[in-house]
């Protein structure tokens, strides 16, 4: 394991020399300056694109099985777990325990500062262990640096209990090696302010737990087309949502589409297969549940039977 004293060397702790001058710039000169850094972490998802897809792949068949997700994390990195687990339910309908945020110091490191208890790796253990993760769940250590203690010990503590590991770091291999399923580098380069990994590394994280989360949904059959038909219409915006996607997959009026949401249960997916097929709330309920959920499958297999 890395030196956790001596950090230097890290290539999220070096010193960027296109910014040496950055309190000397003008205010559009530093956009410019974060603008031509900040194409650095497309191309840093780019690299990884192998592994991110293995990442999608592998975790969606735990998930499949009844697995739950985990995102592990500190300061950035954690409040990027959290961020990404609480935007899975309104998109996806997902139940809160399948895609969780664990940050160190919990829900009060959310809003202050609590970099500190980064440096305990029993507490990654400890939470691991709380949550009682085993073989069918998939634990996602986030760490710009890769050497945070709290996430190595959540790591360690979840391949102990057979669960799919994956680590996120964004510092070559050789700088900071560790033993995970899934070992994904998000080689974004120096900050521009030294350091800050809430910058480029924290944008690379984000782009990267997009992928991955939404990625998985698509292949759990949250999604019909590009269409969020798991959608949780909990507020009017989303009534809105659901309301277009309904018409503009149905050819229904806006009245009609209405009145086919409510008789489902405000549920788009449940809504279209009863379009589809004709079939009442609770057939069209079965079908889907016998394509765990998965629209097309589930309509596509109810046509084939009446041909």
């Amino acid at each position: 394991m890395a030196n956790l004293q001596e950090r230097g060397h890290l290539l999220t702790e070096q010193v960027n020399p296109l910014s040496q001058n950055l309190d000397q710039l003008s205010s559009l000169e530093l956009v410019e300056l974060f603008n031509s850094e900040d194409l650095k972490t497309v191309e840093a998802v780019a690299a990884a694109k192998v592994q991110i897809a293995t990442a999608i792949e592998q975790t969606a068949d735990r998930l499949r099985q009844g697995g739950r997700l985990f995102y592990v994390g500190a300061g950035t990195s954690g409040r990027l777990g959290v961020l990404d687990a609480a935007e899975c339910p309104p998109t996806f309908c997902t139940p809160p325990e399948l895609v969780q945020g664990i940050i160190a110091g919990g829900a009060g490191a959310l809003v202050r500062s609590s970099e500190d208890l980064e440096d305990r790796a029993e507490d990654g253990d400890a939470a691991i262990a709380q949550r009682h993760i085993t073989q069918l769940d998939v634990v996602v250590g986030i760490t710009a640096g890769g050497t945070t203690p709290f996430v190595h010990g959540a790591i360690n503590s979840a391949r102990q209990r057979g669960a799919l590991t994956i680590f996120i770091a964004c510092v070559p291999a050789e700088q900071v090696s560790f033993t995970a399923d899934i070992d994904i580098r998000l080689l974004t380069g120096p900050e521009i302010l030294a350091g800050s990994t809430r910058l480029k590394a924290g944008t690379v994280t984000k782009l990267t737990l997009n992928i991955l989360s939404t990625g998985v949904m698509v292949k759990l059959g949250k999604v019909y087309g590009n269409r969020m038909v798991d959608v949780a219409v909990t507020n009017q915006k989303l009534r809105d949502r659901a309301l277009r996607i309904l018409q503009d997959l149905t050819g229904l009026s806006r009245e009609a589409a209405g009145f086919l949401l409510e008789r489902s249960g405000k549920w788009v997916k449940l809504a279209l297969v009863m379009h589809w097929t004709g079939l009442d709330k609770d057939a069209g309920d079965r079908l889907l549940s016998a394509h765990q959920g998965n629209l097309r499958e589930a309509v596509t297999s109810y046509k084939n039977q009446g041909d």
